[in-house]
């Protein structure tokens, strides 16, 4: 089959691999239907040293059964599911937790001998804890939108959810990708009253006003922090979500919150020590919290407003290769003329 794999900074060819088969009694073999590169799929585009062996790609995707092992019993041959971007066996204590990315036996797409999600078909492990079934068929207008529940809905749902947003919440969103779009479109959700999206692409931040965005805010650094300030009231904002990962991203959630607010934190860290101390979260008693979403948690939740249109979350894909232009794919979204590609096996 044909798979996307990366053999270095910015070198990601579409290459010939073998087919997964079912090596477990857990196991699923998924066809895939739709795909996608992710923001954080762009950070080992930047950084990723050179190996001959390559890297297989790809940890989002919704595809067919087209193989089950003897004992997976929720999910059969022909069904359409959505694949959470971790594996997790669905009964180990932390799985039961709703902490699927934490599972004692799990692990994530395209490590560990578990291929990646662009390519033709994934094994899939324990298939019973890690696919959800959707009441769809693949010619379905919606895969897009169930697509992203695969990741970038979840994650951004996760950050409202850490974020403690609930019904008059005010929210300020630190990055116009599509994780932060959704943050956006999940704080609405949950009843954020007013949403502050901090982001300079104006095609993103228009989409972030269709979902949910009361204010955007352009401007960076200390201007951005002192135009946040003044749009809530001159303390800053109760709840702070980062959708970035950069350093100065995190800068900038800690300039624009105000004492006793919340960061959140779903994009995926390209630091190792950030600011914790008196002077900036310890004296005016700011939460840090946030993580890995544990995407597999939301799926149930988040399903039924795309199956009946309430949402949208599949207009973050905004260009669609096929599987052999994946290549093409990350040059548009490094080169920041996509914002989110889907990818078409």
């Amino acid at each position: 089959m044909r798979a996307a794999y990366m053999y270095g900074a910015g070198d990601v060819r579409v290459v010939d691999v073998p087919d997964p088969k079912i090596q477990l009694p857990t196991d699923a073999v998924v066809r895939v239907v739709r795909a996608c590169v992710c923001g954080s799929d762009l950070h080992p585009y930047h950084s990723m040293p050179a190996t001959p062996e390559g890297t297989p790609m790809g940890h989002e995707f919704v595809g067919v059964v087209e193989d089950a092992g003897s004992a997976v019993s929720t999910v059969a041959r022909g069904d359409l599911v959505i694949a959470p971007f971790a594996w997790s066996d669905g009964s180990c204590e932390f799985c039961h937790a709703g902490l699927q990315t934490s599972c004692l036996h799990g692990g994530f797409w395209a490590a560990g001998g578990i291929g990646g999600a662009q390519a033709e078909a994934v094994r899939v492990p324990f298939a019973d804890g890690t696919l959800v079934k959707a009441p769809v068929g693949e010619d379905s207008h919606l895969l897009p939108s169930l697509l992203t529940l695969s990741d970038v809905y979840g994650t951004g749902y996760h950050a409202a959810l850490k974020g403690g947003v609930t019904a008059g919440s005010t929210v300020t969103v630190i990055g116009d990708g599509a994780v932060g779009l959704l943050a956006v479109l999940s704080a609405r959700q949950l009843g954020a009253e007013r949403i502050v999206l901090m982001g300079r692409h104006k095609a993103r931040t228009d989409l972030g006003r269709e979902f949910g965005a009361t204010d955007v805010v352009a401007e960076r650094g200390q201007e951005g922090i002192a135009k946040v300030r003044e749009l809530t009231g001159g303390h800053g904002s109760p709840v702070v979500l980062e959708a970035v990962g950069h350093m100065p991203a995190y800068e900038q959630a800690v300039g624009v919150v105000r004492p006793g607010g919340v960061i959140s934190r779903v994009g995926v860290p390209q630091y190792e020590q950030a600011p914790v101390g008196f002077t900036s979260l310890f004296g005016p008693n700011i939460t840090l919290t946030g993580g890995p979403a544990p995407a597999r948690a939301y799926i149930e939740t988040l399903m039924p407003a795309v199956l009946d249109g309430t949402v949208e979350p599949g207009r973050v894909f905004d260009e669609t290769v096929a599987l052999d232009r994946t290549p093409e794919g990350y040059r548009a979204m490094d080169e920041r003329r996509a914002l989110k590609v889907l990818v078409r096996p």
